[in-house]
């Protein structure tokens, strides 16, 4: 197993948004909740304040609530038209945005429903994908 490096929060790189959504008044039960972990304190009252919560004001709902809205209205058509039409630069842009977001994805869905769980939910979206015809194909 790799050992684990310590880094002080200081050097932490966060994404753009991310300080804001840590300082929202729904994720204070979720920090107390880290600090009291962090500090090896007994955690049954984070856990009970979560509980209470209603789902909108819980952090996996800030989640998939997110995927919901991006992809209420997918279409791959535009997706190839952006990609056939991005500069090289906003292309490198978006990809550098998506390096982490597989990863994320796994990462929230292992925490959620179990590690088997989420290696089926992620194998049977890429067979599913992999079945579809590449899009924008059908009019080449």
């Amino acid at each position: 197993m790799d050992e684990v490096k310590r880094v002080p929060i200081k050097n932490l790189k966060t994404e753009e948004g991310a300080d804001e959504l840590v300082d929202s008044p729904d994720m204070e039960p979720y920090v107390r909740l880290a600090m009291a972990a962090m500090q090896g304190s007994d955690v049954a009252a984070s856990l009970v304040e979560i509980a209470q919560l209603p789902l909108e004001k819980r952090y996996v709902w800030r989640v998939v609530s997110a995927l919901k809205w991006a992809f209420a209205d997918f279409d791959d058509l535009g997706v190839v038209a952006d990609r056939d039409t991005l500069t090289p630069e906003d292309k490198a842009k978006v990809l550098e945005l998506l390096r982490l977001r597989p990863i994320q994805f796994c990462m929230f869905l292992k925490a959620l429903v179990g590690a088997d769980e989420m290696k089926r939910l992620m194998i049977q979206g890429i067979a599913t994908a992999g079945r579809m015809p590449e899009p924008g194909s059908e009019g080449r």
